[in-house]
């Protein structure tokens, strides 16, 4: 993995770096999430080719994920997991609350049968949306 973090003036494109850090799989989905409004650098958006330094506050929103993290170090290169966990700081408070919506997903989760509709079931559910259409 390429460290750019000896170099103070270092600087790399947000979607490398997310990528790098593995936040999302590919630099195409990291873009795509860029794009959508889906990252926010130091509290404003950003374009995909925005220059990102140590030191940088992220929020990135992935599914029901909220994350806050604050970049440690700069890579251009994609690496082991736990190299690339050294990249970046979680805030504590976006961990608190990461924890408590899994949790809140865990327990709405266990309410909800998991199984899906026999044929009875389906049958029943194609008369109800056949109603509220007409």
């Amino acid at each position: 993995m390429n460290d750019l973090h000896d170099n103070p003036s270092a600087e790399v494109r947000v979607d490398v770096w997310l990528w790098a850090a593995r936040f999302f799989k590919t630099r195409s989905l990291a873009k795509q999430a860029i794009d959508g409004g889906k990252i926010d650098v130091n509290g404003g958006g950003c374009k995909p080719a925005k220059s990102l330094r140590a030191g940088d506050k992220l929020k990135i929103s992935r599914g029901e994920e909220r994350l806050e993290v604050e970049v440690l170090a700069l890579a251009d290169k994609r690496g082991p997991a736990s190299v690339a966990q050294a990249l970046y700081r979680e805030s504590e408070a976006s961990q608190l609350a990461r924890d408590a919506s899994r949790e809140q997903r865990r327990l709405v989760g266990a309410q909800a049968p998991r199984q899906r509709p026999d044929k009875h079931a389906r049958r029943e559910l194609r008369r109800l949306k056949d109603r509220h259409e007409t």
